[in-house]
């Protein structure tokens, strides 16, 4: 086996290695996945790590070959989840991130929307309207020009599915951060994107 097929293969093997342990672990950084992959394997040239869309793509296929309908039940329910959670959301335009959109989401990751406002104080009054009690923390996001920003996150409970809300201002809409998996500016799925999604009954 030359060098290169020898690094494509430890690449693989770590892709899927860190997949097991996101799908097994409930883990959704993928960086840490990928740490506790190598750490497994021993690969630690990373040289030969595996990019976040490698660790994803292995994560999909070990959903093709070993989903159950329960898992796929799970992921029809976190989208319902997800459409509800935005027609009550549906002022600050929220669209739809992170695995319960590419499909590799886990009833106890939840599900992530990004919502617009001006102010993260008018996301907060629409809590208070809903009589939603949440928790507030921050996610930092990387952008094009290669600057982190942090944003306020809302999280609650919905029927038992964790919602998170990341809140971004209103200019983000064309400027957005870079989504962690593809290293390309977020634009999620808006709620007509997600009923045609439903719709093709691509749940897998």
């Amino acid at each position: 086996m030359s060098r290169r097929d020898r690094g494509n293969a430890a690449q693989w093997r770590l892709a899927y290695e860190a997949a097991r342990i996101m799908a097994e672990q409930g883990e959704s950084d993928f960086d840490r996945a990928r740490r506790k992959a190598a750490a497994r394997t021993g690969v630690l040239d990373r040289r030969r790590w595996p990019t976040n869309e490698a660790i994803h793509e292995a994560l999909l296929t070990q959903r093709r070959l070993f989903v159950d309908d329960a898992s796929a039940d799970d992921l029809r329910r976190l989208r319902r989840d997800a459409l509800a959670a935005m027609h009550s959301f549906r002022a600050f335009g929220p669209r739809l991130i992170g695995p319960v959109l590419h499909g590799s989401g886990q009833a106890e990751q939840g599900v992530q929307l990004c919502l617009y406002a001006e102010r993260p104080e008018e996301v907060v009054f629409a809590l208070m309207d809903q009589h939603i009690p949440w928790h507030e923390r921050e996610r930092s996001f990387r952008y094009g020009d290669g600057e982190r920003r942090t944003h306020p996150v809302f999280r609650f409970l919905a029927g038992g599915t964790p919602i998170e809300l990341v809140v971004l201002p209103r200019h983000a809409l064309r400027h957005p951060p870079l989504d962690p998996l593809t290293e390309r500016p977020v634009r999620g799925a808006d709620r007509a994107e997600l009923e045609r999604l439903m719709s093709q009954g691509n749940d897998q």
